[in-house]
């Protein structure tokens, strides 16, 4: 039987409401990818050019760094990894988690919540980033937590 993880960034906690419930109908270990430092609202103003997260997303090669050390990954063959969708991609911090073990082997399930962006893009761009691992179809899972919605997905 394979370890599960469920690995998430959220910035505004719509995102984690997901996680949570995800990691429980999985019964899955859960970790929340944490910013050293925090987003602030007007971090997250995609609309500034000069917000952080806008000035993030223009460098390819932004790696935003964790608060929180990583678990041990070698315990898990199954990731589940959520975020909000930025810029029709994963977040930078989502690289920073990635790059910090090895994903030989790894089947990796992507979930994204997104106010009008799909998630194919998302798992597209991370699969030619992270080619060892063994890239699932990712999952937009909007709406709020929908029960029917993640057990068919499990």
């Amino acid at each position: 039987m394979s370890k599960k993880l469920v690995a998430y960034f959220s910035a505004s906690g719509i995102t984690e409401n997901v996680a949570t419930e995800l990691a429980k109908l999985a019964g899955a270990d859960i970790y929340e990818i944490v910013p050293e430092t925090p987003y602030t609202h007007a971090d997250l103003d995609w609309t500034d050019k000069k917000s952080r997260s806008t000035i993030e997303m223009q460098d390819k090669n932004s790696r935003p760094a964790l608060a929180n050390d990583i678990p041990d990954m070698k315990n898990y063959d199954e990731i589940f990894i959520g975020f909000p969708v930025w810029w029709y991609t994963a977040p930078h911090i989502i690289n920073t988690f990635l790059e910090k073990f090895d994903l030989s082997g790894k089947k990796i399930y992507t979930f994204a919540t997104s106010g009008s962006s799909g998630v194919e893009k998302c798992v597209s761009d991370l699969a030619a980033m992270y080619p060892n691992a063994q890239w699932q179809p990712g999952k937009l899972l909007n709406g709020g937590v929908n029960q029917s919605k993640l057990n068919g997905w499990l």
